[in-house]
Formats: structure tokens, sequence, C-alpha cells
């Protein structure tokens, strides 16, 4: 195993000063009376600007008037971090004293940028040969932490391996004093045993520190079909941010004994694997709590091996920041059958409600249920009700008679299947529609899944499950205005049927997603350009007779979506009121609908676009996101482009010219008096790069006006 880390002396020197200078004023110092770490001084020192993840600056150089005007200040391509290209690179850079860091490159590289400039100062890599080839989240992953006492100032990350690694902020080099020579292998001490090679288990998300504690979570393999209801456990711990010495682990699946090990039947707690927080984690230090979003246990859609409500899968948790001791929680799906996993970070906001001040925490979902409980004491802010659910019929499943519903926000997508959601742009290609999911079942949220059968139904068909809509990026809040801001998939068509495994070979569960046992490709929707951003099942179904042209996830009538419009869309919802304030479609109409055949002559609004990984920035002004999907228009080269919307109405208010779709949240700071924002793009021939704008010098603005770019 090797390690690098390279840097100039001139930038090294430029780097120390930079970083001495803003110490006093930075994050993760020592002490519950610490000011957290926070956007206020025009740097964006958390992987979501704050522990509490707001995604939120109060920067406002940029705004509506002059966003159009944008420049590239710099780019930083990735390809050379590695032994290949990455094609998803999804990560959010820190920016701290002038410095710009982030993690790049198929072996998840760290590096060191120069924040004006955007040159190299160091760069880190982990060579971890069959470790890292065998690890089941692979690539550059999505983010490090930063952490200082006021006179050391370290970078936090894990590596594909699941290794957590400590370096020196101005050097790049591994800190000695740091687990063994500035790495902790999270394989061990985990309460469990793992193969330290080939064992199943890793994290892609970035860690998060507070009060000198890291905190890890885990995740496994992506797909929907697990080798075995068996897997390793998704349990989260917190380490000494000096030492690396474990401190506490919350067992995310009970031990006996454990409150919550009653939920699973049969004694399945003590073999059901996954139920991990392979999502980002949130922080109020103040209280000392954190929040961990809880992912679905194994397996995905069928839990016939693991009766129960099976907590703490797909729940909200509160835990002690020093003890890892449960505080409180709430279970937003009993016994999942949907991936419903929590993907998105807490939320946390300091709202009014009724004339009372409540310390808040929000939470985005897959189904599109915005959670609000109160941090403290995990009650809900509004009422959530228990609601009878449908009982499936699949062999040997257990089913929970009821889910629990929000009863606000209302749901800020679609998150079931009807027949009022199917195309409608002609009475031709409805008709073809209908004809298309007659032989499927459809139903509200929590329709359960069924055994797939040649003369139906093929499968449930679902919205707002595997693919969200809102996924990892999840959303941003605005303290000023108390207002969430959060993208969905409007359009992201699962169909969940199940059929036994082809051979144990593949699985080891008694039934897995698939479709007569033949395989499909995962689809996301009209000139879809995910990418690896999709997770791949291992079976699935093949093209049903109805519908052409895509099978699965890519159901189409004439190679048009199934689903009407709205593709994707931002909707900013009050946290004071409960209410939706404003919902646009975001992105342009894609290529597919504006030049079919079929739809010619007539009038198609804008539809917005559907994604998988869309993330937003909130500043003083605007809500900046970038395209999903490459398109080619009269007013811009074939390319995405990166919006920016007034924060208080949704009306679009400017846009910039990105080569690839935005495949990382976008963040923001203030340098030298200038206003950057940064963001990571990616997909399709595209491989992975961090664009960074900002605008002309004041000389250069008169004469660029009306310039496109």
């Amino acid at each position: 195993m090797t390690r690098t880390a390279y840097r100039s002396v001139a930038a090294s020197a430029a780097l120390a000063a930079g970083l001495m200078a803003t110490a006093a004023g930075i994050s993760g110092q020592s002490g519950p009376t610490k000011a957290a770490p926070g956007t206020k001084n025009g740097e964006w020192p958390a992987y979501g600007a704050d522990l509490a993840h707001t995604k939120y600056s109060p920067l406002d150089q940029i705004n509506a008037d002059n966003f159009s005007k944008l420049e590239i200040a710099w780019r930083f391509k990735t390809d050379n971090l590695g032994t290949r290209p990455e094609y998803k690179l999804e990560g959010t850079p820190l920016m701290v004293g002038g410095v710009l860091y982030a993690t790049a490159g198929t072996r998840r590289s760290v590096v060191a940028l120069d924040a004006g400039t955007g040159e190299l100062l160091w760069v880190h890599g982990e060579h971890e040969g069959e470790r890292g080839a065998a690890a089941p989240r692979q690539l550059s992953g999505r983010g490090l932490a930063y952490w200082t006492d006021g006179k050391e100032e370290r970078i936090l990350y894990v590596t594909p391996g699941y290794r957590l690694i400590a370096l020196d902020a101005r050097t790049g080099v591994p800190v000695a004093t740091f687990g063994k020579n500035g790495a902790v292998d999270l394989k061990l001490d985990i309460d469990q045993n793992i193969e330290l090679v080939a064992g199943e288990i890793g994290l892609q998300s970035a860690p998060v520190v507070a009060r000198d504690v890291v905190i890890i979570g885990a995740a496994f393999r992506e797909g929907m079909t697990a080798k075995s209801y068996k897997n390793n456990k998704g349990y989260v711990r917190g380490f000494d941010v000096r030492t690396g010495k474990r401190l506490w682990i919350f067992h995310t699946i009970p031990i006996k004994g454990e409150v919550g090990y009653e939920t699973w039947l049969n004694g399945s707690a003590d073999y059901t694997g996954n139920t991990g927080v392979w999502t980002q984690i949130s922080i109020d230090q103040e209280l000392g709590l954190v929040y961990l979003p809880v992912e679905t246990p194994s397996s995905d859609f069928y839990g016939g091996h693991r009766p129960g409500n099976n907590l703490f899968a797909e729940s909200l948790v509160c835990v002690d920041l020093k003890t890892g001791r449960r505080k409180w929680h709430y279970q937003m799906v009993h016994h999942p059958l949907w991936d419903h996993d929590l993907s998105s970070a807490p939320l946390l906001a300091d709202i009014t409600v009724g004339g009372r001040v409540i310390k808040a925490v929000a939470l985005p979902s897959k189904q599109c249920f915005l959670y609000v409980f109160d941090r403290v004491t995990g009650q809900p802010v509004w009422p959530i009700e228990e609601r009878p659910a449908e009982k499936g019929d699949v062999p040997g499943e257990w089913y929970s008679p009821t889910q629990p519903f929000p009863t606000r926000p209302p749901a800020y997508c679609r998150n079931g299947v009807s027949v009022d959601d199917l195309i409608e742009f002609t009475p031709e290609l409805r008709a073809e529609a209908l004809k298309a999911v007659s032989k499927y079942k459809l139903g509200p949220v929590y329709t359960p899944p069924v055994i797939s059968k040649l003369e139906g139904p093929l499968a449930t068909l679902t919205l707002a499950t595997a693919s969200g809509g809102t996924n990892w990026p999840g959303g941003s809040y605005d303290p000023e205005t108390r207002t969430v801001y959060v993208y969905a998939c409007n359009s992201c068509l699962m169909p969940i049927g199940l059929i036994p495994p082809p051979s144990k070979e593949i699985s080891d569960i008694r039934y897995v997603l698939g479709t007569a046992g033949q395989p499909f490709r995962m689809s996301m929707g009209p000139g879809e350009n995910a990418g690896a951003d999709a997770p791949r099942p291992a079976a699935a179904p093949a093209t049903p007779p109805a519908g052409r042209g895509g099978g699965g996830f890519g159901l189409n009538v004439q190679g048009l979506p199934l689903i009407k419009p709205p593709y994707g869309t931002i909707s900013a919802i009050s946290l004071d009121r409960g209410e939706i304030v404003w919902q646009v479609p975001h992105g342009e109409t894609p290529d597919v609908i504006r030049n079919h055949p079929a739809l010619k002559g007539l009038e198609i609004p804008r539809t917005g676009q559907p994604g998988y990984g869309i993330g937003t920035l909130v500043t003083k002004t605007l809500v900046i996101a970038g395209d999903s999907q490459v398109t080619t228009t009269p007013t811009h080269p074939r390319g995405a482009m990166l919006r920016a919307y007034d924060k208080a109405t949704g009306k679009e208010v400017g846009a910039v010219y990105m080569p690839a779709p935005q495949s990382g949240s976008p963040m923001t700071y203030m340098l030298n008096g200038q206003q950057h924002i940064v963001v990571a793009v990616s997909g399709g021939p595209y491989s992975g790069e961090y664009l960074a704008f900002k605008l002309p010098a004041p000389e250069e603005r008169s004469s660029n006006d009306g310039r496109q770019r």
C-alpha cells in the first residue's frame, strides 16, 4: 500500500497562512459553547454547508440580475485521479481559508485546490488493492469533513475499502497519531465479523464531525437484490477525531435486550442485514444530538425472512453525540417492502408554528412526504396518522396493517400510480398507455408488490420508490424564510414484481425483483442520462408486449414516457405553515419530447426533467440547481444548464451553460471579494469535472452583456 501527497512550496506557504488566519473562526472547535460550522463568513466548511445540512449561504453578489452573466472561473478535470476516468462525480467540495477540498476520481483521491484559481495544492490517494476492487461503494464518493481545534486542521474521509483516513489539511499527509498511521479500519470493532478484503460494507457519503466526534455510517452493494438476507449489518459509530478510538456504536438492528428487538419476529434481528445509514447525517451541536436516517433491511422488496415492523429500518433515530444512546426514533415505513430508504440528510430548522417556537428536524423522502418533528422530543409537529394499508398475497410475506401518513405538508410529488398519471398529449397516446399498463397492478403509495405472472399482473407499478421522489442530494433549508427547497423526480417509474431467484448463486432470498425471470435495464425516463448513477437490479422484468420500446423502468409509449409531465420539480415548502408555497418544473423539455413526430404541432409546456441526484443550493435571493439531462435547443448547444430561481416565487431568473448534467450538489463561497459557485458535472460520455463560476471582473461586465456561454 502506498500513499501520495504533494504540493508546491509557494502554495503550501499560502495554504498554511490562510488556514492559520481563519482557524479561530472556523467550525469544529471543541466544547459545547463553540459555534457550529456555517457559511456566515463566506466559507463552506461542511458537506451540507453546516451541521444542520441547510445547504444555505447568505451570499448575494450573484443574483437575479447577473446570474446569466456567470463565466467559468476555473475547472478541474478528475480523469487522472485513478486508473480510468469517472463518469459519476457526485461530490460537493468544502472551502475553508481560501482552499477548496474535494474527493475525486476512481480511487477516491482527496485534492486541495486554490479556491481562486483551481490550482492543485496537494493530492492524497490510497491504493487498496483487492480490498478496494471488491468494495461495494467505489468511485469518488460524495465528500469529506473538515475539523479544527484552532491549532490543528484535519480532513477526514472514508476510502472505498471502508477505512477512515485523517489528513493534515495543510499538507495532505496522514496524521500519524490517528488510528494506525492515519487510518482506522472500519471493518474492525463493529460488533460483527466482517471479512477484511471481500466483506460487503462501505460508505460513499461524507463523515460528519462535531465536538471532536467523527460519525460514520455504512452502505452496501447498489442494486435491488441482495445476495443473502443474512447480509452484514449497517451499524453507526462515533470515533475520537484526535485518536481514531471508537467512542460508541449504535445498533440499527437491535441486539437482544435492546429497544426494538421485539419488532423482529422469530429472532430475525439476529441474522437480517443492511439497515445502514448510507446518506448524510446531521448534528445539533448545541443540543449534542445526532440524527440518523436509516435505510431498508435485506431485502428491499421481500420481507418474509424478517417478519415484524423491523425497527430501526426506515426510521429517523436521534442519538446522543457523546454516547450514541438513543433519545427518540420515528419509523416512517413499517416492515419496509418498497426500498423507501431514508435517503436524505435531516434538515435542522428553528420554526414558528401557531405562535410557538420549535426546534425542528425536517426529512425529505423518496415518497415525497416531508416529515417534520420536534428535534428534541421526536414529537411530530403536525399529526402523522396511521392509516390502513393494503395486504398483499406474496407467499410467506408479513404485512403491516397500517402505515404512517403525514397530514402536513402535503406530498410534493406523485407517490403512487393511477390512470390519471398516464401520458395524455393525444387521445391515441393515452389509449396506448392504458393498454401498456393493463397487465400491471396500479395503486397509491404502499400498494404491495406482487408475484409476477405472465397472464398478469406482471408487477406493481410504482412511483417514488427506489429512485425517488427525493434521493441522496436531499433538500435545502433557508433559515431566513424558514422554507425547505427540494427537487423531486415526478416520473421515476418502477415495476415491482417478484420471482423466485433463478439460482441460489444469485440469492438465497425466497423472492427477488423480476418479471418472468428476464433481465431489464433500469431507466428513469425521457432522454435519461443518469449513466452509473442508477442502481442495477440483478434480476428484473423484460420488456412486456404492451408498451414497446423499453422495459421495466423504461415503460413507454412510442418512445415517450408512460407518465405525464412534469417529470421533475422543485418545491418550496413553508415549515411555519406546513404548505407548498410554489412548485415549478425543473429543467427544459427533453429532446425526445420536443422532437417527437407524434407531438408535432402541439404546444407542449415546459415539462422539467427526471433525475436521480439533483441537489439544490439556497442563497440570499436564489435557489440554484442544474439540469439532470443533456438537451440541445435554439438558445444553447448540446449540454445542460445551471439554473437560478427567485426563491420567493419560483420564477427562473437566469441560467448558465454546462457541458454535462449536474451530478453533485452545488456549493458557494466568497473569495477576494468575488462569489463563486462550484458544481460537479458528469454522465453519459462526459467524465467528472468540477466547474467554478464567478461574475466577470467589473470592467468586463458591461462588454459581456448578452454574450452566450
